[in-house]
């Protein structure tokens, strides 16, 4: 073995839980989005690439009747502004309409139409003709990559499962089924409607022990973990142009991207080594964040392991690594989810993004950094999956 891959194994093995947990959600969620894009394809919807993530967060809410934008944030555990956006970009991409509480369905565009704007609590949310296709579609489409997951890695799963299900069982949270950035501002403690009966979905127990972290974490730290485990963890010590951030966090342009999150972290100047361009650097404020990442990602695990036992922390950790660590004999479970289906934008179909009737350049280029992303996945998911999930709603609210 060669020093390199030597050091990567290390480097492997001594990933926080939480970046695992994450790798293999993006994973499970990339795999499950490419094969709900062919199907919506099949009905007529190319290029519908909406993302699990609003499946579980919106649309299953929907299936049986409409509910009010109230009614979605307290069953999606939802931040209103949070719920407002997502809801928004529904209506955009034409899967939701929105209308007054009263009256029939409107034809014409409520004032606002697309944006945030005008969205009340009391407003009315409706699955379109294409939002009806969307909710026949995903819960076959789960059932399908739970299948897939079972027989690619059913070993590892049985393991995983039930290390999984103690540390959400040892909870009083009431947790969403599906990862969000952020919860409600109000306390966890009632159950909460759940949208159609489903069994629990690997993705789910997956998105609820992050969450669990998260919550720990973003409780004892100034920076969120979405901030440290990214941006902030991808740069470290040293000076990283700008242009190279989204390949270091495995994370899409849009969302790596330097923005007013990040500005108290990082700091952006002229890359004088190669005289065009800017690169990136930690701000003494941002060092501080990056040292107490390290430390208290160890102190949460140290905390887990006395609070759910060693037993279940070190399979959880086990099974984690399985899945996404190649064998001796070079298979990677992990690897395999993430190779696109022909005829899907990952694949490199030519495809408009959602809203969208044509391609223009700065499409084109998406689709090629798309393309990019997913053969750096797939030759080493372990090593360029995020380490912690941001959804794109460039991407349907796909990773």
């Amino acid at each position: 073995m060669s020093r390199d891959e030597d050091e990567r194994q290390q480097a492997r093995a001594a990933r926080p839980i939480h970046a695992m947990l994450s790798q293999v959600l993006v994973a499970y969620t990339i795999e499950a989005d490419n094969v709900f894009e062919l199907r919506m394809a099949d009905t007529g919807n190319p290029g519908a690439r909406l993302s699990l993530f609003a499946w579980f967060n919106a649309l299953r809410f929907l299936v049986d009747a409409p509910a009010t934008v109230s009614e979605l944030e307290r069953q999606a555990i939802a931040p209103l502004e949070g719920m407002r956006a997502r809801l928004a970009c529904l209506e955009r991409w034409r899967f939701v309409a929105l209308g007054p509480r009263s009256g029939a369905p409107s034809t014409t565009k409520r004032e606002g139409w697309g944006s945030s704007r005008g969205i009340r609590l009391d407003s009315i949310v409706r699955l379109t003709r294409r939002g009806c296709q969307a909710a026949s579609i995903w819960p076959a489409v789960l059932d399908e990559i739970e299948r897939r997951w079972k027989h690619r890695c059913g070993a590892a799963l049985n393991r995983l499962r039930p290390a999984l299900l103690a540390i959400i069982d040892s909870s009083p949270k009431v947790l969403p089924m599906f990862l969000s950035r952020r919860l409600a501002e109000r306390p966890l403690s009632t159950q909460v409607g759940s949208g159609p009966a489903a069994p629990v979905l690997l993705p789910t127990l997956l998105s609820q022990v992050l969450q669990l972290f998260a919550i720990e974490f973003d409780g004892l730290s100034e920076t969120p973990l979405a901030l440290c485990a990214n941006t902030i963890r991808a740069i470290g010590n040293c000076s990283v142009p700008e242009r190279e951030l989204p390949h270091l966090t495995g994370c899409s342009p849009e969302t790596s991207d330097f923005g007013w999150p990040l500005k108290p972290y990082v700091a952006l100047t002229a890359d004088d080594q190669r005289g065009r361009g800017k690169v990136l650097r930690l701000t003494p404020r941002g060092l501080r964040a990056a040292s107490s990442y390290e430390r208290l990602t160890e102190e949460i695990e140290r905390r887990w392991v006395a609070q759910f036992g060693r037993a279940t922390i070190g399979t959880l950790r086990e099974a984690l690594q399985t899945l996404l660590n190649p064998s001796p004999d070079g298979v990677c479970p992990v690897a395999d989810a993430l190779i696109p289906p022909p005829g899907t934008a990952r694949a490199g179909a030519q495809v408009p993004a959602l809203g969208r009737r044509t391609m223009n350049p700065a499409a084109r280029q998406r689709m090629r950094d798309l393309v990019a992303q997913t053969d750096r996945f797939v030759r080493d998911p372990a090593g360029t999956l995020p380490h912690y999930p941001l959804w794109d709603m460039n991407r349907g609210y796909g990773p």
